[in-house]
């Protein structure tokens, strides 16, 4: 256990009769950024809720070695209150000192000015965030910490992330974005019905699901996507087809998909 931040062991969690973690085992290691994803009822958010020390389970261990720090996906605080008193209360509770120097790095003390309800989506992620480390927290869980945000505060909020991982920090995270997954994470769990469908690195889940690759083409005809395994010739084939039939394009997209697609090829390809 010396290297690990958490084991969790045979952990399983019921509503009534409906089995929601069927018995999870999986250990995240110190320093490194771990990911906990499914799709919606796949158990992600108790399995988290339960490691937080939020939610109760019925049978299983859960071994925590460190300090938590937790950034929830729906966090909110009074529409009145102000960054700064926030800080205050939260540093009270913690009995820690207020850490300017990360306040600084989060743009906190530039909204000193603002009330909680007048914050952007990313001011209140950066600040939510920087509630969950007050006290120096040794494990830090960020559920869908990006979401809502627009490219330069998800860019910014990946700098921070990746500046608390250069520091030791072992972050548990909840997201539905792949490419977020694959620049952060050192391994990936991905839940399906209570149960681990994949553990592994980001590169093991490619080799298992294959290079799949989403191409959105929009014309005047009307927008088209594309799934394909082989994106050159897929392309290729695309555009002459297009130019062939006189037909211009006027947006081209080409991106990996979400989790939710790569976790339904997963699905499929098991019960095949």
């Amino acid at each position: 256990m010396m290297n690990r931040a958490i084991q969790v062991r045979g952990l399983k969690k019921s509503y009534d009769s409906n089995i929601v973690l069927g018995g999870l085992d999986f250990d995240i290691e110190k320093g490194e950024t771990f990911a906990l994803l499914g799709v919606n009822g796949a158990g992600k958010t108790t399995a988290l809720e339960c490691m937080e020390g939020l939610r109760k389970y019925d049978s299983g261990t859960i071994t925590v070695n460190g300090k938590m720090g937790i950034q929830l996906q729906s966090s909110t605080l009074p529409a009145h209150i102000k960054p700064m008193e926030a800080v205050r209360l939260f540093a009270k509770w913690n009995r820690a000192k207020t850490d300017f120097t990360m306040l600084n790095a989060f743009g906190i003390k530039e909204t000193t000015k603002k009330q909680y309800n007048q914050l952007s989506t990313g001011q209140k992620r950066r600040l939510h965030l920087a509630l969950a480390l007050i006290g120096n927290p040794d494990i830090i869980f960020l559920d869908e910490p990006t979401a809502g945000l627009d490219a330069e505060g998800r860019v910014s909020l990946h700098e921070q992330i990746r500046k608390l991982k250069s520091q030791g920090k072992t972050i548990v995270l909840a997201s539905h974005d792949m490419a977020e997954v694959e620049n952060l994470c050192d391994r990936i769990v991905i839940l399906n019905a209570g149960n681990i469908a994949f553990c592994g690195t980001a590169a093991e889940l490619t080799d298992q699901i294959g290079e799949k690759y989403f191409i959105h083409i929009k014309t005047r005809q009307g927008n088209s996507t594309f799934e394909t395994d082989h994106i050159e010739d897929t392309l290729i084939d695309l555009i002459g087809d297009l130019k062939h039939k006189e037909i211009r394009i006027l947006d081209m997209k080409v991106d990996r998909g979400t989790l939710e697609q790569h976790f339904i090829e997963m699905a499929r390809r098991e019960t095949e």
